[in-house]
């Protein structure tokens, strides 16, 4: 916002709980993670007016258009360290899981998902739902969502926002959401594990595209090219490059 150096995030009322995010970043800011801080000069308040919430942050001159590789791992490394000394009540990621398959299997919710691709999305969300919950594995609090887009590379280091999607699970389902580059310098990753949430994302994001009421830009083609990705099988693109290859640097 002008003149003031100030980011005001502004929502439908009812369509997100600005307050919750609000009051998840002060927590995470305190236990040290690279986050996206509230404007301190004013009350960490939700502002409603004319049906609309507006909740106010502080303003991150970018240093460079994307987060580069090694600083984006860094800060995601630093973002689940201070993730494991903080405790939020928060969804497990199987119940977005969930979510997904729901949104799939149920023709009320997608009707454009034609009967072959409903088996095909359903299918692979109820397999990989069982594959990544595996009993005994490390899980801890989770961005839920750190690709490029929710991440700022500041003049300050990188910093992550929208925290909406938190949730608990294992690190891989977090580093299944950013570029490739990114994973190369993040330490003690389970390889397998990566692997089958990358094909999670991609079929829980393709759940979204086809889900009826999206307003996602572009969202018939990248429905049909996420699906086209879980039919040809490994290895899995990642966001960023499905990104790229359809709409271009």
């Amino acid at each position: 916002m002008t003149p003031c150096d100030v980011l005001a995030r502004v929502t439908r009322v009812g369509e997100e709980d600005a307050g919750l995010e609000l009051q998840r970043a002060q927590r995470l800011a305190e236990a040290g993670c690279p986050v996206g801080a509230v404007d301190p000069r004013v009350d960490p308040l939700v502002y409603v007016r004319d049906g609309y919430a507006v909740t106010l942050w502080a303003y991150y001159e970018l240093a460079t258009p994307t987060a580069l590789p090694e600083d984006y791992a860094r800060a995601l490394t630093r973002l689940h360290a201070g993730m494991r000394t903080v405790d939020l009540p928060s969804p497990r990621f199987t119940d977005r899981i969930a979510e997904a398959h729901h949104v799939a299997a149920n023709p009320a919710l997608s009707p454009e998902l034609a009967g072959t691709d409903r088996e095909l999305l359903a299918g692979r969300l109820a397999d990989l739902r069982r594959r990544v919950d595996l009993p005994g594995a490390t899980q801890q609090l989770l961005h839920g969502e750190p690709h490029p887009g929710n991440v700022l590379g500041t003049k300050q280091g990188s910093v992550f926002i929208d925290f909406e999607t938190i949730c608990r699970g294992p690190v891989e389902f977090d580093l299944a959401h950013v570029p490739e580059a990114v994973c190369e310098h993040y330490p003690a990753i389970n390889q397998e594990l990566l692997n089958a949430c990358r094909q999670l994302v991609l079929a829980m994001v393709a759940a979204w595209r086809w889900r009826v009421g999206d307003e996602f830009p572009n969202r018939r083609r990248w429905g049909q090219e996420l699906l086209r990705s879980l039919r040809e099988g490994p290895p899995w693109p990642t966001l960023d490059a499905l990104s790229n290859q359809l709409e271009g640097p």
